[in-house]
């Protein structure tokens, strides 16, 4: 373990401890306020109809809820043509299973969404040894219009990802089709679904619980190499 700090007492510690506790209370009140915005945010009324492959068959949007009156969309990073889900996604994922089952019981449902064919996504669900559910848009709009998908087409329709232009290396041929990740959040009322929040790149941080260990730890996230954090079920050694 190499890193640049210091060696105090216990007595430096605490004072420097309770000194961090004023600023991680300040972080957890503007929390607090930025929870209530989006909360706050107007609702969109969604026009389109979009039909998803699940488990259970052809699923519209509405389906997904389950008869609760909130859904959890995460956009998993798999597209048609890959071979494996994205490992980034994959350890976002790593969380889900327990995490929908509380929300199911608070009146909000959970599903992430892919473009790639059901079929594989079930298959590497099952790999990965997850149970959450996971539905297919790959014959939909869903994911371009929710701002995770593009592809040479749609880039040259204009787009935007993470409320800004692309970037050249996203908008490079040979990273298109692109997919980036994201959540979308939803709302019914009666039969009519509304689309009340959305976040992508560091705005899905919080739902990554590696990232918020590692903050805890002495070195930090190392994020000078990204590469480090592979899927769970490819690494050399697995601690027990």
């Amino acid at each position: 373990m190499k890193a640049d700090h210091r060696v105090g007492t216990q007595d430096e510690w605490l004072q420097a401890r309770m000194k961090l506790l004023e600023s991680e209370k300040e972080v957890t009140r503007l929390n607090d306020n930025v929870a209530q915005q989006r909360r706050e945010l107007p609702w969109v009324r969604v026009e389109k109809e979009y039909l998803f492959d699940t488990e259970d068959g052809e699923a519209t949007l509405s389906d997904l809820f389950h008869g609760r009156s909130q859904l959890i969309v995460y956009h998993f990073m798999y597209g048609p043509d890959w071979d494996e889900g994205c490992p980034s996604c994959s350890s976002v994922a790593d969380g889900f299973d327990e995490t929908h089952l509380h929300l199911q019981n608070h009146d909000v449902a959970f599903t992430a969404v892919s473009r790639a064919p059901l079929e594989k996504l079930l298959a590497y669900r099952d790999r990965m040894e997850w149970s959450f559910p996971w539905v297919s848009s790959n014959r939909t709009d869903f994911n371009f219009d929710f701002g995770v998908s593009f592809t040479e087409e749609s880039v040259a329709e204009g787009g935007s990802y993470n409320f800004r232009p692309l970037e050249g290396w996203q908008l490079d041929p040979g990273n298109l089709p692109f997919e980036g990740p994201g959540m979308s959040v939803f709302a019914r009322e009666g039969e009519t679904v509304f689309h009340t929040y959305s976040a992508y790149s560091r705005g899905v941080d919080a739902l990554w619980t590696m990232w918020q260990w590692l903050d805890r730890a002495p070195l930090g996230r190392n994020e000078g190499d990204n590469s480090w954090f592979r899927r769970r079920d490819t690494y050399e050694t697995s601690y027990r």
